[in-house]
């Protein structure tokens, strides 16, 4: 039987979507190519990765604004310095980074408002416990 086997892309609406995407590659660090931006999941090392699709009750406040209904997690390589470069930038960040087991996490918004949620991971022990890998509000 064919299945689902990862996720293949996130799509946003924005109302300039060139200078959102210069967004993300100016601020963000991101490779950007013609139809928005392009990273590869599995880095030079091929260290195995893990992606959440996560389901969050209709109710939750973890996106932000009621209006949101979807949030993108990235995946970051040094959240403590890459939050200073965000200072830096004067991007909005919505609260304090996090410690957990399994990372540390920072939510900043774009420009367009919406909230982005930044994961520096610790990806052993996420096989183990997945019930605790993501806080569902």
């Amino acid at each position: 039987m064919a299945k689902v086997i990862g996720i293949g892309g996130i799509f946003f609406k924005y109302k300039d979507p060139t200078a959102m995407k210069l967004w993300y590659r100016d601020v963000l660090g991101m490779t950007t190519n013609d139809y928005g931006v392009l990273f590869e999941f599995n880095g030079e090392n091929r260290k195995k990765g893990h992606l959440q699709l996560g389901t969050f009750d209709a109710n939750s406040d973890y996106f932000g604004a009621e209006s949101q209904q979807a949030m993108i997690n990235f995946r970051v390589d040094d959240l403590v310095s890459f939050q200073k470069q965000l200072i830096e930038k004067e991007v909005k960040i919505v609260d304090e980074l996090e410690s957990f087991s399994y990372g540390k996490f920072l939510h900043i918004e774009d420009p367009d408002g919406n909230r982005i949620e930044l994961w520096e991971p610790v990806d052993s022990g996420l096989e183990e416990s997945p019930e605790d890998v993501m806080p569902m509000n």
